[in-house]
């Protein structure tokens, strides 16, 4: 076993610092190396992925994927055809792409709306078809969040209402040329346009992507925050509470959105950790995973039960490139680092044997 670790990241981005890496790239870099290990930096590029492919093969125990869907200018393909030829031969993975496909699309609220996670009325459009016919019925109900199924930063994911809130539609579909009320999650912009104008907006992500789009109720309490539970494996590490800007339209709880970010002490929300380790299992089976990622979050947004009792609704899962928080530099990283370093051990001993 070799105690040397590569970080891979992608050139560019809104998310690099001023040496062109990650903020928090170095201090994880640095507690690797106070841990005895090496640690390196490699960018990844479509063109390089066989240099990269063989020089990961000679050097490195394990990899790390710090690449934030939609940074890579040509798409995901490549660069997970590369991590899965790395795991295949035994490097360790740090995600895996299945972690990533399985847990960080918003399809896996899908997957867990029978669950204690997901609202009920939650759907996948899995053709334009499908999506034309359903979202006007959807829409027409109410509020609606419609996400596409693989990014980041709030990038394709919307609000979307009816712009004149006084006409009522009850069990019929919206007529294409209604008017409806859309706001980016990205930076809460705000557009208007035709119901039909919309949907084949939204169509890119169906076809560009050769994906779905997921459709949930727009919950009002997100004007109250969303509450990320910052995770190594199946512990909770921290809570972070997202607060929207307190502008008219905002709903993001995006920090490129300009909300607030407060960092908390698992204990400071007992009931939201209790309900998350009671269900957490959950989230592994119906995503047909064996084990939890390493570095994930978890994100809430608090709605009312039937008895009007807070009750936590999962928004999304991120386990592709999870940030470390600034006001957590200086531990946490150590933290990972060493649950990291177990698993590397741990999968070589299972070989060895």
């Amino acid at each position: 076993m070799k105690k040397k670790i590569v970080i891979f990241e992608v050139e560019g981005g809104s998310d690099k610092w001023i040496n062109g890496l990650r903020k928090d790239t170095m201090p994880i870099v640095r507690a690797f190396e106070n841990l005895g290990w090496l640690c390196e930096v490699l960018y990844f590029r479509d063109e390089w992925k066989d240099e990269i492919y063989e020089y990961t093969k000679a050097n490195f125990s394990g990899f790390i994927s710090r690449i934030n869907p939609g940074n890579l200018p040509y798409g995901e393909e490549l660069y997970f055809e590369t991590l899965r030829k790395l795991s295949e031969i035994g490097v360790v993975a740090i995600s895996h792409p299945d972690e990533m496909l399985k847990l960080g699309a918003k399809d896996i609220l899908i997957k867990l709306k029978n669950t204690a996670f997901a609202a009920r009325d939650t759907y996948g459009y899995h053709s334009i078809k499908e999506f034309r016919k359903r979202f006007p019925f959807s829409l027409a109900q109410k509020q609606r969040v419609l996400k596409q199924n693989r990014g980041s930063t709030g990038v394709g994911i919307w609000k979307v209402e009816i712009h004149d809130d006084t006409k009522t539609f009850e069990n019929e579909p919206l007529p294409l040329d209604t008017l409806v009320q859309c706001t980016e999650a990205q930076d809460n912009h705000m557009e208007i346009h035709t119901l039909d104008d919309f949907m084949k907006l939204c169509e890119k992500y169906m076809v560009e992507n050769n994906s779905i789009l997921i459709d949930m109720p727009y919950l009002e309490r997100i004007s109250e925050g969303e509450l990320r539970l910052l995770l190594i494996g199946e512990k909770p590490m921290a809570v972070i509470h997202k607060k929207p800007s307190i502008s008219e339209d905002a709903f993001s709880a995006t920090m490129f959105s300009g909300a607030k970010y407060t960092i908390f002490q698992p204990e400071v929300y007992p009931d939201l950790i209790r309900f998350f380790e009671e269900n957490a299992p959950q989230i592994i089976k119906q995503a047909k995973l064996k084990s939890y990622p390493i570095l994930w979050t978890a994100d809430f947004i608090l709605d009312f039960d039937e008895q009007q009792k807070d009750k936590y609704v999962l928004s999304e899962i991120n386990c592709s490139c999870v940030g470390i928080p600034e006001k957590l530099i200086g531990e946490f990283e150590n933290s990972f680092a060493r649950e990291v370093i177990e698993r590397i051990e741990s999968n070589f001993t299972l070989k060895i044997k």
